[in-house]
């Protein structure tokens, strides 16, 4: 019997063994959203303000889109499921009815209780003026902290050390916010928690974009409440007129033991029914 000599594959160069790391992949999927973003809002400045008005919000998002798409298809050498058109509307539409479904629970249970007084209303183009930007921060929240960071931390350890470690970390970045509070972290913490809920049971984004986008913008632009402590200027104008642990304070509801609740409720929920579809990943 004669044996044959078989050579070693020749190792990955530095270059491919450098983009197969988790850190290194992690960080270029950040510069791939934040590096675009900032291109196109800071070359919007050239633009005289007067016609500036919510286009670049919008150019900034589909740049995002881009810039995420280039990342995974030249650097991670995939397709990319997370924006498959394919039951997209079916998605969106129901990230939407959660997020509004969970806004108006909360809005409803505070007017009724008095912690929020009706004080009048706005013009009606104040529903429109917030409308590009917060499609800009839905898609560049969950771009960066659900397609790109939780995804990452998933494949590393798994689903459930993914959560937490990317729900403290989307809270982290809300510290700098104005009048944030210890209620504010954990409301924020539990939106994190269901809006990465969203994603393991299609993954896909359309449903968190869909939430986050429908929490936002009815809060800020028909309910004139202060979202992550940024002031609102909406349609229907309301105080707040109940203690801050109910309202908020400047944070607005998000900083209320309401939004904690009703966020923690829709993320056990949202996180079992991912957990049934056999969506939870061990760590590897």
């Amino acid at each position: 019997m004669s044996t044959a000599s078989f050579s070693a594959p020749p190792r990955p160069s530095l270059g491919k063994r450098l983009l197969a790391n988790g850190f290194v992949r992690t960080l270029l999927g950040i510069l791939a959203v934040l590096v675009p973003m900032s291109v196109v809002l800071a070359l919007s400045e050239i633009v005289p303000k007067p016609w500036r008005t919510g286009w670049p919000f919008l150019l900034a998002a589909a740049a995002i889109v881009a810039g995420y798409r280039l990342y995974v298809r030249r650097i991670e050498r995939r397709d990319v499921p997370e924006f498959a058109l394919r039951g997209a509307g079916r998605e969106l539409g129901t990230g939407l009815g959660l997020g509004a479904a969970l806004m108006v629970s909360c809005s409803v249970l505070l007017l009724a209780g008095g912690v929020y007084t009706y004080t009048g209303t706005a013009h009606w183009t104040a529903l429109l003026v917030p409308l590009p930007e917060q499609v800009f921060v839905a898609f560049m929240e969950e771009i960066l902290f659900r397609a790109v960071l939780y995804r990452l931390l998933e494949k590393a350890w798994g689903t459930s050390i993914a959560l937490v470690l990317s729900s403290v970390i989307f809270a982290a970045a809300h510290l700098p916010s104005e009048h944030i509070s210890v209620l504010g972290v954990l409301a924020t913490i539990a939106a994190s928690a269901a809006l990465s809920a969203g994603y393991i049971a299609t993954r896909r984004l359309w449903v968190p974009i869909g939430m986050h986008f429908a929490w936002n913008y009815l809060f800020d632009a028909v309910f004139s409440i202060p979202v992550s402590g940024h002031a609102a200027r909406g349609w229907i104008q309301v105080v707040a007129s109940g203690p801050e642990w109910l309202s908020g304070g400047g944070y607005g509801v998000e900083g209320s033991i309401v939004a904690v609740l009703a966020w923690g409720a829709t993320a056990t929920v949202l996180l079992l029914a991912a957990r049934r579809k056999g969506q939870w990943l061990p760590k590897p």
